[in-house]
């Protein structure tokens, strides 16, 4: 299965190569913050440039419309507010997608830094984007800090939300909701003031969702103080969970300068109290008790969000609608997994965010090796990659790639075996894949996710980390990826959830039909 030729690149519309330059031109009166160290004295974005550069891109790349057009309002409209990161964007992207194909017009909200990377050549007609400066429009620098980029983010991101909102209801185009992602609280207020109704679209599962509500609603005190890791705590309505399972920033091990990320989530939690709609990316059939287990919340499952084409049973390709924050790598990985039998290459990542430790990636390489399977492993730091001691080695049994388009690969037939930090995207592509799994988490909700993949949902299994230091081993890694590669029951199982998760989303599907439902209700509150 070859990748598919992409087209020859139309020449660029200047506002479409706006919004892809380092720096946007003739769009803002004041010069770009990008990258500078945010200070007391840092003037938040005023939102202007989100109005003026309002633009949709059509099928042929020439501009259709503006936010500010007099077309009577008769379809859905709907904002959707993405934070700037890999495991946001894309499920937006995708669910934008979805909208787009049920007739609604869909403005799509999210830093410059982003819309550069999102790939116009599959970018569907309809859709607008409306960008804005969120003083790094290079992306997080290794200078700047998780939380000043979450609040620079924020302070722009509610002026531009803001004056979006009010410049269509203006023009007589006004919004009939707003759908806002993970991290960005704030976008349900700034909705809230302006009569705008909202809903959130949770990028992590409806597990994960409904341990921070009861943490912040009776269970904190038992959850964040407790140091046992194999403490069994009983949640209502969820499977039993240890401190182990618990997300990341519940815990008293949490590193201080995550520590800012539970007043996000207590945010979220406190917003859902007015406004309880919850689109989650999962589907009934996966988690259905997880979704009604919260009455105090409305939970539609419209997952899973993965490329349109998984629908109809074709591989999705690199051409799919989607954004890359990283460069694909010049290796031609396709053709390389092309050669290969069925389900015979190990798959290894660990997300945009997640980085092993020198020690660590060193293991993994000896445990690669030990297991005598042929695997393609993306290390995104290429400085990492060449430092390992037997990268000579590691080239001959598999191949090593700095990035790749992950639902390509994980629906080629070649994969047999995904080696994973357990984010939820990755896990929830996975499943969609029918590609058990090894289980592999860093930190986040992670480790909830892999508890739910082990002893739930059976399709993988858990890496047992070393007392003390709590280094994976190679012997570890071999043990575990052999148990999947070679476990016939956890592979049935993954190709069960892959078929339940197609009929999700067909026609007719629990996911489609909540799409649909969603879509009726925002229109008559509209």
């Amino acid at each position: 299965m070859a990748p598919s030729a992409r087209p020859p690149r139309r020449a660029a519309d200047p506002l479409i190569q706006a919004a892809k330059d380092p720096l946007p031109r003739a769009t803002s009166a004041r010069p770009s913050t990008a990258n500078q160290p945010a200070t007391g004295n840092h003037k938040p974005f005023t939102g202007t440039l989100a109005v003026l550069r309002v633009v949709t891109f059509t099928s042929d790349h020439t501009i259709d419309r503006s936010i500010g057009s007099m077309t009577p309002h008769l379809k859905n409209k709907i904002l959707i507010v993405a934070y700037p990161n890999q495991s946001h964007i894309n499920p937006s992207l995708r669910l934008a997608n979805r909208l787009l194909k049920l007739g609604v017009d869909v403005t799509f909200v999210t830093s410059f830094y982003v819309i550069r990377h999102i790939d116009m050549e599959t970018t569907h007609h309809g859709l607008t984007f409306a960008p804005f400066s969120d003083g790094h429009d290079h992306g997080q620098q290794p200078t700047t800090t998780l939380q000043q980029y979450i609040s620079d983010f924020a302070t722009n991101g509610a002026n531009a939300v803001a004056d979006i909102i009010s410049t269509a209801a203006e023009t007589g185009q006004p919004f009939d909701h707003l759908v806002y992602t993970t991290v960005l609280p704030w976008a349900a207020k700034v909705a809230n003031a302006h009569g705008l109704e909202s809903s959130l679209l949770w990028c992590q599962s409806a597990t994960v969702l409904d341990v921070y509500y009861h943490y912040f609603n009776g269970y904190e005190g038992l959850i964040s103080c407790n140091n046992n890791q194999t403490f069994l705590i009983s949640l209502p309505g969820l499977p039993s969970l240890t401190i182990a399972d618990m997300p990341s920033f519940l815990l008293s091990s949490c590193p201080k300068e995550h520590e800012f990320i539970l007043q996000i989530l207590k945010d979220h939690v406190e917003v859902l109290k007015t406004d309880p709609r919850i689109l989650v990316n999962t589907f009934e059939e996966l988690e259905l008790g997880s979704i009604k287990a919260i009455e105090k919340l409305v939970m539609l499952p419209v997952g899973p969000l993965v490329p349109s084409e998984f629908i109809v049973g074709r591989s999705p390709s690199c051409n799919s609608f989607s954004c890359d924050l990283f460069e694909k790598p010049d290796e031609d990985y396709i053709n390389w997994l092309n050669t290969k039998p069925e389900s015979s290459v190990l798959y290894v990542s660990f997300g945009s965010m997640a980085t092993l430790s020198m020690d660590q990636a060193e293991e993994m390489a000896s445990g690669l090796l030990e297991s005598g399977r042929m695997f393609l492993w993306v290390i995104r730091d290429g400085d990492q990659a060449m430092k390992l001691s037997k990268i000579e080695m590691l080239k001959m049994h598999g191949m090593i790639v700095g990035w790749c388009s992950q639902v390509e690969v994980l629906n080629h037939h070649a994969i047999g075996c995904f080696l994973t930090h357990c984010g939820w995207n990755s896990t929830v592509e996975a499943l969609a894949a029918g590609v058990p799994t090894v289980v592999f988490p860093q930190w986040s909700e992670q480790a909830t996710n892999g508890k739910m993949i082990e002893d739930v949902w059976k399709t993988g299994v858990k890496v047992k980390r070393r007392d003390g230091d709590g280094m994976v081993q190679g012997k570890e890694i071999k043990r575990c990826v052999e148990m999947v590669m070679e476990d016939g029951e956890m592979r049935k199982n993954a190709k069960k959830w892959s078929e339940l998760a197609r009929q999700a989303l067909n026609n007719g599907g629990s996911s489609t039909m909540n799409l649909q439902a969603f879509l009726s209700d925002a229109k008559n509150k509209g």
